[in-house]
Protein backbone atom coordinates (compact mmCIF):
# COMPACT_ATOMS: atom_id res chain seq x y z
CA UNK A 1 0.00 0.00 0.00
CA UNK A 2 1.36 3.00 -1.00
CA UNK A 3 1.75 6.05 1.55
CA UNK A 4 -0.41 8.83 2.02
CA UNK A 5 0.85 12.63 1.25
CA UNK A 6 -0.29 13.51 4.75
CA UNK A 7 0.01 12.90 7.98
CA UNK A 8 -3.66 11.21 7.80
CA UNK A 9 -2.49 7.23 8.17
CA UNK A 10 -3.50 4.62 5.93
CA UNK A 11 -4.16 0.81 6.89
CA UNK A 12 -2.85 -2.37 5.51
CA UNK A 13 -2.26 -6.00 5.79
CA UNK A 14 0.80 -7.76 5.17
CA UNK A 15 1.26 -11.47 4.85
CA UNK A 16 4.96 -11.71 5.89
CA UNK A 17 6.73 -14.20 7.40
CA UNK A 18 4.60 -16.75 8.26
CA UNK A 19 2.06 -13.85 9.92
CA UNK A 20 -0.33 -10.95 9.00
CA UNK A 21 0.45 -7.73 10.04
CA UNK A 22 -1.36 -4.76 10.22
CA UNK A 23 0.43 -1.57 9.87
CA UNK A 24 -0.56 2.43 9.75
CA UNK A 25 1.51 4.84 6.88
CA UNK A 26 1.55 7.95 6.27
CA UNK A 27 3.80 10.68 5.01
CA UNK A 28 6.48 10.59 2.14
CA UNK A 29 10.27 10.17 1.90
CA UNK A 30 12.66 7.82 2.96
CA UNK A 31 11.11 5.18 5.87
CA UNK A 32 11.02 5.18 9.05
CA UNK A 33 9.44 2.36 11.05
CA UNK A 34 7.98 2.78 14.76
CA UNK A 35 7.86 -0.50 17.10
CA UNK A 36 5.97 -0.16 20.10
CA UNK A 37 6.07 -2.23 23.23
CA UNK A 38 3.42 -4.22 26.02
CA UNK A 39 0.52 -3.77 26.16
CA UNK A 40 0.46 -1.40 23.29
CA UNK A 41 -0.31 -1.15 20.01
CA UNK A 42 1.14 1.17 16.86
CA UNK A 43 -1.66 3.93 18.52
CA UNK A 44 0.99 4.25 20.69
CA UNK A 45 2.41 6.27 18.01
CA UNK A 46 -0.61 8.57 17.23
CA UNK A 47 0.63 11.89 17.91
CA UNK A 48 4.27 11.33 16.68
CA UNK A 49 3.60 9.97 13.24
CA UNK A 50 2.06 13.49 11.99
CA UNK A 51 4.84 15.29 12.88
CA UNK A 52 7.02 13.01 11.41
CA UNK A 53 5.28 12.82 8.25
CA UNK A 54 5.90 15.62 6.45
CA UNK A 55 9.57 14.52 6.31
CA UNK A 56 9.50 10.71 6.03
CA UNK A 57 7.15 7.50 4.79
CA UNK A 58 6.25 6.47 8.25
CA UNK A 59 5.15 3.37 9.38
CA UNK A 60 3.80 1.85 12.29
CA UNK A 61 3.19 -1.81 12.41
CA UNK A 62 0.69 -4.23 15.40
CA UNK A 63 3.51 -6.47 15.92
CA UNK A 64 2.48 -9.92 15.56
CA UNK A 65 -0.26 -11.11 18.65
CA UNK A 66 -0.89 -7.30 19.11
CA UNK A 67 -3.77 -4.93 18.07
CA UNK A 68 -4.99 -6.24 14.64
CA UNK A 69 -2.49 -8.34 13.69
CA UNK A 70 -2.89 -12.26 13.30
CA UNK A 71 -2.18 -14.24 16.85
CA UNK A 72 0.16 -17.15 16.19
CA UNK A 73 1.17 -19.17 19.08
CA UNK A 74 4.54 -19.16 18.61
CA UNK A 75 7.26 -16.55 17.34
CA UNK A 76 7.09 -14.05 20.17
CA UNK A 77 11.03 -14.03 20.57
CA UNK A 78 12.45 -10.80 19.55
CA UNK A 79 14.93 -11.65 16.78
CA UNK A 80 11.21 -13.52 15.03
CA UNK A 81 9.55 -10.31 15.61
CA UNK A 82 12.05 -8.08 13.90
CA UNK A 83 12.39 -10.58 11.25
CA UNK A 84 8.67 -9.78 11.09
CA UNK A 85 9.65 -6.08 11.03
CA UNK A 86 12.29 -6.32 8.12
CA UNK A 87 10.21 -8.34 5.90
CA UNK A 88 7.07 -6.13 5.98
CA UNK A 89 9.77 -3.55 5.07
CA UNK A 90 11.09 -5.48 2.17
CA UNK A 91 6.78 -6.23 1.58
CA UNK A 92 6.89 -2.25 1.34
CA UNK A 93 10.01 -2.07 -0.38
CA UNK A 94 12.06 -0.79 1.91
CA UNK A 95 15.73 -2.49 1.28
CA UNK A 96 16.89 0.23 4.05
CA UNK A 97 15.25 1.92 7.05
CA UNK A 98 15.67 3.68 9.99
CA UNK A 99 14.14 1.89 13.30
CA UNK A 100 11.99 3.72 16.40
CA UNK A 101 11.24 1.18 18.99
CA UNK A 102 9.98 1.59 22.43
CA UNK A 103 10.00 -0.69 25.75
CA UNK A 104 9.82 -4.49 24.05
CA UNK A 105 9.76 -2.51 20.94
CA UNK A 106 13.28 -1.37 21.56
CA UNK A 107 14.21 -4.85 22.05
CA UNK A 108 12.71 -5.83 18.62
CA UNK A 109 14.37 -2.88 17.00
CA UNK A 110 18.04 -4.06 18.35
CA UNK A 111 17.39 -7.03 17.26
CA UNK A 112 16.67 -5.88 14.04
CA UNK A 113 19.83 -3.95 13.77
CA UNK A 114 21.70 -6.48 15.08
CA UNK A 115 20.70 -9.45 12.79
CA UNK A 116 19.47 -7.67 9.83
CA UNK A 117 23.04 -5.55 9.77
CA UNK A 118 22.47 -4.70 6.06
CA UNK A 119 18.94 -3.55 6.05
CA UNK A 120 18.61 -1.23 9.57
CA UNK A 121 20.85 2.20 8.93
CA UNK A 122 19.64 4.15 12.48
CA UNK A 123 18.54 2.48 15.38
CA UNK A 124 16.38 4.60 17.99
CA UNK A 125 16.25 2.85 21.48
CA UNK A 126 13.67 3.85 24.01
CA UNK A 127 12.87 3.20 27.27
CA UNK A 128 13.92 -0.16 27.74
CA UNK A 129 16.49 -2.79 29.73
CA UNK A 130 18.35 -5.28 26.80
CA UNK A 131 17.55 -8.27 27.36
CA UNK A 132 20.45 -9.99 27.63
CA UNK A 133 22.55 -7.32 29.96
CA UNK A 134 22.46 -7.21 33.63
CA UNK A 135 20.07 -4.17 34.81
CA UNK A 136 21.74 -0.53 35.63
CA UNK A 137 20.84 0.28 39.42
CA UNK A 138 20.08 3.74 39.45
CA UNK A 139 16.83 4.21 41.13
CA UNK A 140 16.74 4.05 44.95
CA UNK A 141 14.12 3.05 47.26
CA UNK A 142 11.63 2.12 44.61
CA UNK A 143 7.57 1.28 45.79
CA UNK A 144 7.05 -2.11 45.85
CA UNK A 145 4.67 -2.06 43.03
CA UNK A 146 6.77 -0.15 40.47
CA UNK A 147 7.60 -2.11 37.24
CA UNK A 148 11.36 -0.80 37.25
CA UNK A 149 11.80 -3.32 39.88
CA UNK A 150 10.97 -6.11 37.62
CA UNK A 151 8.36 -7.79 39.59
CA UNK A 152 6.38 -8.08 36.43
CA UNK A 153 8.74 -9.87 34.54
CA UNK A 154 8.85 -13.32 37.21
CA UNK A 155 5.02 -12.86 37.84
CA UNK A 156 4.35 -12.51 33.81
CA UNK A 157 6.61 -15.74 33.66
CA UNK A 158 4.86 -17.77 36.01
CA UNK A 159 2.64 -20.99 33.81
CA UNK A 160 -1.05 -20.54 34.65
CA UNK A 161 -1.54 -18.24 37.19
CA UNK A 162 -1.58 -14.83 35.32
CA UNK A 163 -3.85 -16.53 32.78
CA UNK A 164 -6.14 -17.43 36.01
CA UNK A 165 -5.56 -13.84 37.72
CA UNK A 166 -5.89 -11.61 35.00
CA UNK A 167 -8.51 -12.92 33.06
CA UNK A 168 -11.77 -10.82 33.13
CA UNK A 169 -9.73 -8.28 35.24
CA UNK A 170 -8.13 -6.58 31.69
CA UNK A 171 -9.17 -2.94 32.40
CA UNK A 172 -8.22 -2.49 35.97
CA UNK A 173 -4.75 -4.05 35.51
CA UNK A 174 -3.47 -2.95 32.44
CA UNK A 175 -5.60 0.41 32.94
CA UNK A 176 -2.94 0.27 36.40
CA UNK A 177 -0.09 -1.10 34.89
CA UNK A 178 0.25 1.41 32.15
CA UNK A 179 -0.67 4.70 34.21
CA UNK A 180 1.72 3.37 36.58
CA UNK A 181 4.49 3.80 34.89
CA UNK A 182 3.93 7.59 33.94
CA UNK A 183 4.81 10.91 35.01
CA UNK A 184 2.16 12.74 33.45
CA UNK A 185 -0.47 9.25 33.69
CA UNK A 186 -3.58 11.31 32.07
CA UNK A 187 -1.52 11.50 29.13
CA UNK A 188 -2.74 7.87 28.55
CA UNK A 189 -6.14 9.17 27.64
CA UNK A 190 -9.26 6.62 27.95
CA UNK A 191 -9.55 6.23 24.82
CA UNK A 192 -5.51 4.97 24.62
CA UNK A 193 -6.71 2.66 27.06
CA UNK A 194 -9.50 1.02 25.58
CA UNK A 195 -7.67 0.72 22.58
CA UNK A 196 -5.08 -1.62 24.82
CA UNK A 197 -8.37 -3.36 26.41
CA UNK A 198 -9.99 -4.49 23.37
CA UNK A 199 -7.26 -6.20 22.18
CA UNK A 200 -6.13 -7.86 24.97
CA UNK A 201 -9.76 -9.09 26.14
CA UNK A 202 -9.59 -10.48 22.57
CA UNK A 203 -9.02 -14.84 22.48
CA UNK A 204 -4.99 -15.15 22.22
CA UNK A 205 -4.17 -11.45 23.56
CA UNK A 206 -3.32 -12.24 27.01
CA UNK A 207 -1.26 -14.73 25.52
CA UNK A 208 0.58 -12.26 23.50
CA UNK A 209 1.87 -10.25 26.00
CA UNK A 210 2.58 -13.33 28.48
CA UNK A 211 4.47 -14.99 25.22
CA UNK A 212 6.67 -12.02 25.21
CA UNK A 213 7.78 -11.61 28.67
CA UNK A 214 8.36 -15.57 28.64
CA UNK A 215 10.42 -15.46 25.72
CA UNK A 216 12.89 -12.89 27.89
CA UNK A 217 15.49 -16.03 28.36
CA UNK A 218 15.78 -16.58 25.05
CA UNK A 219 16.06 -13.11 23.80
CA UNK A 220 18.89 -12.73 26.06
CA UNK A 221 20.56 -16.13 24.51
CA UNK A 222 19.77 -14.40 20.90
CA UNK A 223 20.93 -10.75 22.02
CA UNK A 224 24.20 -12.71 23.49
CA UNK A 225 25.47 -13.86 20.10
CA UNK A 226 25.67 -10.44 18.83
CA UNK A 227 27.67 -9.08 21.46
CA UNK A 228 30.75 -8.95 20.55
CA UNK A 229 30.37 -7.38 17.30
CA UNK A 230 28.81 -3.81 18.40
CA UNK A 231 26.66 -1.91 16.37
CA UNK A 232 28.36 1.18 14.47
CA UNK A 233 25.64 2.36 12.68
CA UNK A 234 24.13 5.61 14.40
CA UNK A 235 21.87 4.93 17.52
CA UNK A 236 19.89 6.70 19.96
CA UNK A 237 19.08 6.11 23.47
CA UNK A 238 16.53 7.23 24.73
CA UNK A 239 14.88 7.55 28.24
CA UNK A 240 12.29 9.42 30.10
CA UNK A 241 13.73 11.36 32.89
CA UNK A 242 10.85 9.99 35.38
CA UNK A 243 11.24 6.22 34.76
CA UNK A 244 14.52 4.58 32.81
CA UNK A 245 16.49 8.05 32.70
CA UNK A 246 20.01 7.19 31.25
CA UNK A 247 19.66 3.52 31.47
CA UNK A 248 18.94 2.96 27.89
CA UNK A 249 22.27 4.66 27.07
CA UNK A 250 24.02 2.86 29.84
CA UNK A 251 22.95 -0.36 27.54
CA UNK A 252 23.49 0.64 24.11
CA UNK A 253 26.99 1.46 24.96
CA UNK A 254 27.82 -2.19 26.10
CA UNK A 255 26.44 -3.39 22.72
CA UNK A 256 27.41 0.19 20.18
CA UNK A 257 30.06 1.97 19.14
CA UNK A 258 28.61 5.33 17.68
CA UNK A 259 25.53 6.67 20.95
CA UNK A 260 24.19 9.43 21.50
CA UNK A 261 21.47 9.74 24.35
CA UNK A 262 18.86 12.08 25.45
CA UNK A 263 16.94 12.04 28.64
CA UNK A 264 13.77 13.94 28.03
CA UNK A 265 12.78 15.91 30.95
CA UNK A 266 8.82 15.70 32.25
CA UNK A 267 8.02 12.03 30.75
CA UNK A 268 8.39 9.00 31.92
CA UNK A 269 8.00 4.97 30.52
CA UNK A 270 5.87 6.52 27.61
CA UNK A 271 7.12 9.62 26.27
CA UNK A 272 5.15 9.16 22.72
CA UNK A 273 2.28 10.02 24.66
CA UNK A 274 3.55 12.19 27.69
CA UNK A 275 5.95 14.34 25.23
CA UNK A 276 5.20 13.50 21.35
CA UNK A 277 6.42 16.94 20.57
CA UNK A 278 9.86 16.44 22.18
CA UNK A 279 10.43 12.99 21.27
CA UNK A 280 9.69 14.18 17.53
CA UNK A 281 12.04 16.95 17.66
CA UNK A 282 14.75 14.27 19.15
CA UNK A 283 13.98 11.95 16.07
CA UNK A 284 14.14 14.91 13.31
CA UNK A 285 17.50 15.81 14.94
CA UNK A 286 18.76 12.82 14.89
CA UNK A 287 17.86 11.43 11.52
CA UNK A 288 19.33 14.89 10.44
CA UNK A 289 22.07 14.95 11.54
CA UNK A 290 25.91 14.22 9.57
CA UNK A 291 27.55 10.70 10.63
CA UNK A 292 30.35 10.40 12.35
CA UNK A 293 33.25 7.96 13.00
CA UNK A 294 31.84 5.62 15.64
CA UNK A 295 34.78 5.16 18.58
Amino acid sequence: MPSSDSGTPQYGRARVNGVTLHYAIAGAGEPVYLVHGAPKTHRIWRHVMPLLADRYTVVAPDCRGYGESERPPTGYDTRTMADDIVALAEHLGHPRIRIVGEDWGAAIAYAAAAFHRDRVQQLVYQEMRLPGLAPVPSHDALAPDDTRTGWHFHFFAQPHYPELLLTGRERPFWSTFVRRTMVKPHAATVDDLDDIIRWVERPGGLHTILSVYRSAELDAEQNRTQFGRPLTIPVLALGGAGYLGDEPAKHMRQVARNVTAIVLDHCGHNPSWEAPGDLAQALIEFFAAPPRTPT
